[in-house]
């Protein structure tokens, strides 16, 4: 590589190097136009040896907050709790942040703040989301309803808060069970690993208090199925899309190509879509 292709070019670093974070980074390593995996963020480096030594060109294994002084953009593939811990440095130092776990930033919403008086960036890719582009658009004229549906299978809702603090038993389910209706905010605290979506959703819409969401547990599904219907001036349009879990089952396969997708534009010479 010329030194004038290698300055060229976007560092990215990654913390979290589970399912998805671990599929960005070989997509990374096997030539992205434009980017470079610079370094990656790990609880426990050791798991994750044979991984990281099997890439063409390992990265530096780094504490979390040190990736922003050794990536231009960080991507953040952990758990929702961490959130902050990743990205506050990140976007303290101008960098861009790339957010998986949406729904833990509208906790954490002084970041985007922090990251404007600091020239850094929030980026939330589209993630198991059709059609964003599309509430995107709408939104920049007036937006009257969104509604959305999500239907999980039962290993991908276990866990989650609002079925410990509510004791329910998904084992024995039959038959779907509505377990949630309310506004995107309130899906967000009682499901943190489930409904990223419905926040990416409000983000580009109208906002999480308005943007009606209803969770059910369906032991008839094997994918996570969402549905949206949009109200707006400028159109009427509803979308469904069924996504087939990852190897982990709160989480779709399509999550971590969407973050591929992102990092794609960031530097492609043809870019489609909003």
């Amino acid at each position: 590589m010329t030194d004038q292709k290698a300055q060229n070019e976007l560092r990215v670093a990654i913390a979290g190097l589970g399912s998805i974070g671990s599929k960005i980074a070989a997509a990374l390593d096997q030539g992205i136009e434009g980017l470079t995996l610079s370094a990656v963020a790990v609880r426990d480096p050791a798991k994750h040896q044979s991984f990281l030594s099997s890439l063409r060109r390992p990265p530096q294994v780094l504490p979390i907050d040190q990736l922003g002084d050794a990536a231009d953009i960080v991507v953040e593939c952990a758990p929702s709790s961490q959130l902050r811990s990743i990205v506050e440095p990140a976007v303290t130092r101008g960098r861009s942040a790339v957010v998986v776990s949406v729904g833990g930033l509208l906790d954490n919403f002084d970041l985007v703040d922090i990251a404007r008086s600091n020239g850094g960036r929030i980026l939330v890719p589209t993630g198991a989301l059709i059609g964003l582009d599309a509430v995107n658009a709408a939104a920049v004229g007036t937006v009257h309803s969104v509604k959305m549906v999500t239907r999980k299978p039962i290993d991908g809702l276990k866990g989650a808060p609002f079925i410990v603090q509510n004791k329910i038993d998904l084992d024995n389910l039959r038959e779907p069970l509505k377990l949630f209706e309310g506004s995107a905010r309130d899906a967000a605290k009682g499901f943190p690993a489930n409904v990223n979506v419905a926040v990416a959703l409000s983000l580009a819409g109208i906002g999480p208090d308005r943007t009606r969401m209803q969770v059910w547990a369906d032991p008839t599904v094997t994918r996570n199925v969402h549905r949206i219907e949009v109200e707006a001036d400028s159109a009427r349009f509803s979308m469904g899309i069924e996504n087939i879990p990852s190897e982990n089952p709160k989480t779709g396969m399509i999550t971590a190509l969407s973050v591929i997708a992102l990092l794609r534009k960031q530097r492609a010479t043809l870019c489609v879509g909003t």
